[in-house]
């Protein structure tokens, strides 16, 4: 059976002839910009200001610890959160999230990685973003003395990353998403009066940007090393994001289906896809979570921490290769924003 077909490389804009210009692609589209969008996705300035919604996350960690951040612009308003998750005690050092004020205390770039500027400033916390050189992403990230965060993130040439677009239902919304392979870390942690290197630890990141419904909901996973990584997700985007990275080197997935017990998220989960390409089991170590209700909006979230075991393949005449003790997260997500 011959190979798929290789993901083309990503488009220079988000929107072709008025549409969403639909596809998994590799690399990195240099910039998300919805104007020029028409006919069933024409939609007025305050339609667009209350639905589009943009996020920058990174997720890294090593033996000793995970670390996940992320800023989020849900145009009305403004959030951030930053944890420690300690992998020997499987306990949070760190567990900080705080609301911004709309338009003050939050901007969120257009760019996902060239370019790229974030940050959220606010009541204490101080998450920063910024590509300084060529295929390199700082982090910093302060509370207060709860926590001081300084890493850099390291792309190889020809990143490899995944670029998604596509519409989303019937609505007028459409999405666009980068996600990046794994990512040569380097920096120091100070958390809860511990001090930890990181030039062991290896990231990702997560870069979305679209226009979403007002109810929105995924299942999500992803897990990285030098020679295998995935990005799973189930629900708003369907089958868009779903890739396989082999040596730096993606393949696009079918659709994700995520078992396990919501009332019991620290259970194991069975995590596989429709195409047979990837079957993993997850065992949870710990997890972060919160639930908001705010009237107007409400969020649940929880994101457990764990290893996948199992096995991946390329594609269907491909071998099967073994995924062992591969550090990540899966999570389980559900916003009225």
């Amino acid at each position: 059976m011959s190979e798929p077909l290789p993901l083309a490389p990503a488009p220079a804009s988000v929107v072709q002839v008025g549409q969403p210009a639909s596809g998994k692609y590799t690399g990195c589209i240099p910039r998300v910009d919805w104007h020029g969008l028409s006919g069933a996705f024409a939609r007025s300035a305050l339609w667009k200001r209350l639905h589009h919604k943009r996020w920058h996350y990174v997720g890294l960690g090593n033996a000793q610890c995970f670390v996940g951040l992320a800023m989020v612009d849900v145009g009305w308003t403004n959030t951030a959160f930053v944890y420690v998750f300690d992998r020997q005690s499987r306990t949070l050092l760190v567990d900080a999230t705080q609301d911004g004020l709309p338009g003050l205390t939050a901007q969120l770039s257009d760019r996902p990685l060239e370019g790229a500027t974030s940050w959220f400033r606010f009541a204490g916390m101080d998450l920063h973003l910024e590509n300084t050189a060529p295929n390199t992403l700082a982090v910093r990230a302060r509370v207060g003395s709860k926590l001081r965060l300084d890493a850099e993130l390291t792309l190889p040439q020809g990143s490899g990353c995944l670029t998604a677009i596509g519409p989303i239902g019937d609505g007028g919304c459409a999405h666009a998403t980068v996600k990046s392979s794994a990512l040569e870390t380097r920096g120091t942690l100070e958390a809860a009066g511990r001090s930890i290197t990181l030039d062991d630890a290896w990231a990702s990141f997560d870069y979305s940007n679209g226009l979403l419904a007002r109810t929105t909901a995924w299942r999500w996973a992803s897990a990285h090393s030098p020679t295998v990584g995935f990005n799973l997700q189930q629900g708003y985007f369907g089958t868009q994001e779903n890739v396989l990275w082999l040596d730096g080197k993606p393949w696009p997935l079918g659709a994700a289906r995520f078992d396990f017990d919501p009332l019991l998220p620290l259970k194991p989960w069975h995590i596989h896809t429709e195409d047979g390409l990837l079957d993993l089991q997850f065992s949870p170590e710990g997890a972060r979570q919160e639930s908001k209700n705010l009237l107007v909006a409400a969020s649940y979230y929880i994101q457990p921490i764990g290893t996948f075991h199992g096995t991946v393949r390329a594609h269907a005449g491909a071998a099967p290769v073994a995924v062992e003790q591969l550090l990540g997260v899966t999570e389980d997500h559900r916003s009225k924003w």
